[in-house]
């Protein structure tokens, strides 16, 4: 099989694949809008696509099965990363984390089946679980990568400390950090600048995770990049309608769309940051084209004018 891209600038979040989250079947009409959503993906430049086995519980990975099958040239055309870890709550029994080798092992074996292929591009660690044995996840990963089963490894909401402690057992480079990462969601940026002031009490963010993933090489991908429309569609804040009016200023000004100039302003950061748009919506997908085919064309001025608008208050 041709090796297919593993990066883009832009990745389509495959979770509203598949239907409802529930225990019925996918249907006819799932498959032929996950179809929709991949072709509107291909013609905007979007080559890589993102899963987790617990999406529509397996539905969203059955799903782009489906579509794999009716197209047997896509799949070397394509990148695909899915992710492992969380197990969803069943009748009484709560939710849980699960990174134990042999779990991860039979998980993604479970995942390549719904999918249809013989290979992931890419395997997150969706989050971290508090019982893992670093020296057992990675033999369990390095064993993937012997079996030709995964080309690459990476985690999901995961901080420095615990990318480091699972590395230290790893031959192989984690490729990918993935978290929640937006200009809604800035306590990723914001913890870097305000060190020595008392607003960095509020601030949650776990220190040195950006700058860690920058030092070794980690790429940084975003999820939620739109949240969830806030500055493209909805408002509720007078700093969100404040921000999204000047989002629509740039965006005319620049001749693209809102959500691009939202998606330029993650991938504006030195960290080349890789958003990952959750919409299954074609035309909402074609709208994020320029965002997947050209440099951000967002000025330094402008960068810092969209992040103060959208926090409300000057910089310390």
């Amino acid at each position: 099989m041709t090796t297919p891209p593993t990066t883009d600038r832009l990745v389509l979040g495959c979770m509203g694949l598949g239907g409802p989250w529930d225990a019925e079947s996918y249907t006819a009409a799932d498959v032929e809008a996950a179809e929709h959503a991949v072709a509107a993906a291909l013609d905007s430049g979007i080559t890589t696509f993102d899963h987790a086995d617990i999406y529509g519980r397996g539905k969203a990975e059955a799903v782009f099965g489906e579509v794999l099958s009716r197209d047997p040239s896509l799949r070397a055309r394509i990148g695909i990363q899915s992710k492992c870890g969380i197990v969803l709550a069943r009748g009484e029994r709560p939710g849980l984390y699960d990174l134990r080798g042999a779990s991860i092992v039979r998980r993604v074996e479970e995942t390549l089946s719904r999918l249809r292929t013989d290979v992931l591009d890419t395997l997150l660690l969706h989050r971290p679980d508090p019982l893992a044995d670093p020296e057992d996840v990675a033999e369990a990963l390095h064993s993937l990568h012997a079996q030709g089963l995964v080309r690459r490894f990476g985690v999901s909401n995961m901080n420095a400390p615990q990318i480091a402690r699972l590395q230290a057992h790893l031959s192989l480079p984690l490729a990918v950090d993935q978290l929640e990462m937006s200009l809604a969601r800035r306590d990723w940026l914001e913890e870097g600048v305000l060190v020595n002031t008392p607003a960095s009490a509020a601030n949650g963010f776990p220190a040195g995770t950006v700058e860690h993933c920058l030092a070794h090489g980690v790429a940084l991908q975003a999820w939620a990049p739109l949240a969830q429309g806030r500055f493209t569609g909805r408002q509720e804040t007078a700093e969100e309608h404040a921000t999204a009016a000047l989002v629509t200023r740039l965006a005319e000004a620049k001749d693209t769309t809102p959500e691009t100039i939202v998606l330029w302003w993650l991938q504006r950061h030195p960290a080349r940051i890789v958003p990952v748009i959750g919409t299954t919506s074609p035309t909402r997908i074609r709208a994020c084209r320029d965002a997947a085919t050209t440099e951000p064309r967002l000025t330094h001025e402008e960068w810092y004018e969209l992040w103060i608008t959208a926090r409300g208050l000057p910089l310390p």
